[in-house]
């Protein structure tokens, strides 16, 4: 058996807007983000999504509760957070982008590393393993937890992931297989 993982990004924060790296900071979605929202609730509707599971950070939270609100029990998970930057947190975007090889096992400073980000996914993953059998559910998190589920599940190098660029798509499917 298996369960279906659909992962969506957040919508545009404020901070997005800006072209500033949040991190484990908490801004609110902008005006585009919360119609974003509202088109991913729209695009999902018939989709068949049993749960929805989340990042605590607002941006993703307001994402989650506009787009499924009343529809799909939503439930948040610190697990599925963007990596903490640290001191870096704030920074500009294309600055942490840059760093992001380099801190695949050497965390951000005061931060984490995104191998730190990949153990914390995985354990929430383990958790899916034993409780969502032959469930299809949708994660709504940060460019960390798409790169820690490439890795996971998409079977690619942390390394790898972590040298691309970040290409946003209307949601990515992965398959957990379940023992």
């Amino acid at each position: 058996m298996s369960v279906e993982i659909v992962f969506e990004t957040h919508s545009t924060s404020v901070d997005n807007e800006a072209g500033i790296a949040s991190g484990w900071g908490d801004p609110a979605l902008s005006a585009p983000g919360r119609a974003q929202a509202a088109e991913l609730g729209e695009r999902r509707r018939h989709d068949g999504i049993q749960a929805v599971f989340c990042s605590d950070l607002l941006r993703a939270l307001e994402t989650a509760e506009i787009a499924f609100g009343g529809r799909v029990q939503i439930t948040m998970d610190p697990r599925l957070r963007e990596c903490d930057y640290g001191t870096m947190a704030g920074a500009p975007a294309v600055q942490i982008a840059s760093e992001r090889p380099r801190r695949v096992d050497v965390p951000f400073p005061e931060g984490e590393s995104l191998r730190g980000v990949a153990t914390r996914v995985r354990e929430f993953l383990d958790d899916m393993a034993r409780d969502s059998d032959g469930k299809r559910i949708l994660l709504i998190g940060h460019n960390a937890t798409f790169m820690s589920l490439e890795h996971l599940l998409g079977g690619r190098a942390l390394e790898e992931v972590a040298a691309s660029e970040f290409v946003w798509q209307p949601g990515w499917r992965f398959v957990l297989e379940v023992h």
